[in-house]
């Protein structure tokens, strides 16, 4: 249920990438749930439009709006931002969540899957971010909240050839996630930056990496006790019901059998 220090945010606009499945979906549920009006977008919405309507029909006081964007196309994303201004005044706070790991080495991985990684690992964030901000700014919005999923392998490079790209891209992240602290302080504001790094969260993140073996990625989850999307969601409400003052950076979290 909602009250207590998640208060403040009923009512108000949350959009969340990726939120089909996985992480994206639980933190989606977990806003509503908390009585804010919840922007889905992903690619494809059907998965979208049942989680409204399982929403809906459990009586949580906020709604969920599926939006269909794809992320590695700057006009889509432009164009959800507008439809979010006209539809509901704008973003108040933002979970850049859609992200995805291609099975490229550095040695010979292909272009394609690299490129893929970046435009929706690295700009996507960044033009949401933007985007965030800017409607925020146009608003007078000085408490809103902008919160990065990044990974554990943003913070470390671990000897698997195949997430070696990847992790450079949540490097990335790390290091915007930072920057944007920075820059709004520089312009004086109480709008919050904060990335999320999970170790292995159980989720269909693996069966996209390892899409040609099924096996390998189901032994990915079996092997350990995982995180699950709604220990990744309840760091989200965690991060959001700090009071005004407080700036959580970076909560770093894994599975308590992981081992890198």
């Amino acid at each position: 249920g909602g009250g207590g220090a998640m208060e403040r945010w009923t009512g108000r606009v949350a959009l969340v990438t990726g939120a089909s499945v996985g992480i994206g979906a639980a933190v989606a549920r977990a806003l509503v749930q908390h009585g804010m009006k919840v922007v889905g977008c992903a690619r494809s919405v059907d998965k979208i439009e049942k989680l409204a309507a399982e929403c809906q029909s459990a009586g949580y006081p906020g709604t969920l709006i599926p939006y269909k964007c794809d992320l590695s196309n700057e006009e889509e994303i432009l164009s959800m931002f507008s439809a979010i201004k006209t539809l509901h005044q704008g973003v108040d706070v933002c979970i850049n969540n859609a992200g995805l790991a291609r099975p490229e080495p550095l040695l010979s991985g292909k272009t394609e899957g690299w490129r893929t990684m970046i435009d929706v690992n690295v700009m996507a964030v960044s033009i949401c971010t933007r985007e965030a901000y800017q409607s925020m700014k146009e608003r007078n919005i000085d408490d809103g909240h902008i919160i990065n999923i990044n990974s554990m392998n943003g913070h470390s490079v671990v000897p698997q050839s195949v997430v070696h790209f990847y992790s450079a891209t949540k490097y990335a992240v790390t290091a915007l996630t930072e920057g944007l602290r920075q820059e709004l302080r520089e312009a004086k504001t109480h709008i919050r930056a904060t990335c999320i790094s999970p170790g292995l969260v159980e989720t269909g993140f693996a069966f996209k990496l390892h899409d040609n073996d099924p096996e390998r990625a189901a032994a990915t989850y079996e092997s350990i006790r995982c995180l699950k999307a709604e220990d990744m969601a309840n760091a989200v409400i965690y991060v959001l019901s700090a009071p005004p003052h407080v700036q959580i950076g970076d909560i770093q979290m894994r599975p308590t059998e992981q081992i890198s």
